[in-house]
């Protein structure tokens, strides 16, 4: 039997100009993956100014604070990233990055407000348990959450929540989806040894440049070929780096690149595919050629309780008719998935949009609606009520 749930946590109009003086502060100030120092400091401050004392450091920019009864065995956890990206902003907006060719290009600075407004609002709350926020450092190097949980940041979890601001989707909406909602995402190196040599006399070398030429366009046919055209997968190389000068023929190159895949049998198709081909490259071109996968990010699945949980808790904040389906699962890496191995919990997305003339995640002039700020807050202190309550079958 389904308990009655409480009305969400109302956001004031103070609190969500307060959110909004805290996005705009580290959007100015945005720091890389592991270097989040000011960010850190600039948390600890305010969740201090909010009367939370109970608070730590986990690894050197982690953030974790809690709220509740400090003698309870229920703990549930909130999760919001800091980090930024090396991008060079180009938004011409008054609290642009005073960092030249690092900007706040994902929404992190906007989760860091949420979940510090969550905060306030839980403050006032009552509720069984406790509320364990995580504060995670290096989401877009994809091992931040590694470093929290090897902290022990998520020691004795029931669930964990997360949210993203995503701007496909309108203000006002949430999504929320059981399953994989994110992809299994693996990085690759691939260098090529040959030989240099003079340009003009391309017969006594061993051209790395067109191994590495000869290798790019058979990966295309990994996708079009040997994968099940229903299952999404893109196989795609974002850096070579080769040659010094025109007239030298290249010793090496170097190519990185990236798999992004959601169902395993596909994932292990192109990455035996990849390997195969680059096998035939060294043969094909007489090269040596390593192969190498130094990140892997698993699917981000939410489960069905925790997807339960999170449903029901945005559907008191946005009403049910906002609460919507991603549509099929993204190509793009979370980190977020290394804690959905360990426990219980859900990732949802929130609805940003907010003008045809910002760019997309990523991109030098991405910005949101700062009103999914409010949203956030309220959905977080929610969820964590909503789990801790017990409302809802599990």
């Amino acid at each position: 039997m389904a308990k009655q749930m409480k009305e969400a946590p109302a956001v004031p109009p103070e609190l969500l100009s307060w959110m909004c003086e805290i996005r705009q502060s580290i959007h100015h100030n945005p720091e890389l993956s592991f270097n989040e120092y000011d960010t850190a400091d600039y948390v600890r401050s305010k969740l201090k100014e909010i009367g939370i004392s109970r608070q730590w450091k986990v690894t050197e920019t982690g953030v974790v604070a809690e709220i509740g009864d400090p003698g309870s065995s229920s703990v549930v956890g909130l999760r919001a990233d800091m980090d930024a990206l090396p991008v060079k902003e180009e938004t011409g907006l008054p609290f642009a990055s005073k960092h030249t060719g690092i900007m706040h290009a994902c929404g992190h600075d906007g989760h860091v407000a949420m979940l510090l407004g969550a905060a306030f609002l839980l403050q006032g709350m009552s509720f069984p348990g406790r509320v364990r926020l995580l504060f995670q450092p290096a989401e877009e190097k994809g091992n931040g959450a590694e470093s929290m949980i090897a902290g022990g940041a998520i020691d004795n979890l029931a669930a964990i929540f997360g949210g993203h601001i995503d701007t496909h989707y309108e203000t006002g909406s949430i999504t929320v989806d059981e399953g994989i909602i994110c992809a299994f995402a693996d990085a690759f190196i691939v260098t090529i040894n040959g030989s240099a040599g003079h340009a003009a006399r391309p017969h006594e070398c061993k051209d790395a440049i067109v191994a590495a030429a000869g290798l790019i366009l058979s990966l295309q046919s990994l996708v079009s070929r040997e994968v099940n055209p229903n299952h999404a997968v893109v196989v795609s190389v974002g850096r070579i780096r080769a040659g010094e000068i025109h007239n030298v023929i290249a010793g090496e190159a170097v190519l990185e690149g990236t798999i992004r895949s959601t169902h395993q049998d596909s994932r292990t198709a192109v990455i035996s595919g990849l390997k195969r081909m680059v096998r035939s490259c060294a043969e094909c071109y007489g090269v040596q050629v390593d192969l190498q996968f130094p990140e892997f990010l698993p699917a981000v699945i939410n489960d069905s309780v925790g997807t339960q949980v999170a449903r029901q808790a945005a559907e008191k904040v946005v009403s049910s008719g906002n609460v919507i389906s991603q549509g099929p699962s993204s190509l793009g890496g979370e980190d977020f998935s290394f804690y959905l191995q360990k426990t219980k919990g859900c990732l949802v997305r929130f609805g940003a949009r907010i003008s045809d003339t910002a760019g997309p995640a990523h991109s030098s002039t991405f910005d949101f609606d700062e009103a999914v700020l409010g949203i956030g807050a309220s959905w977080y202190a929610q969820v964590a009520e909503t789990f801790l309550c017990g409302c809802g079958d599990r």
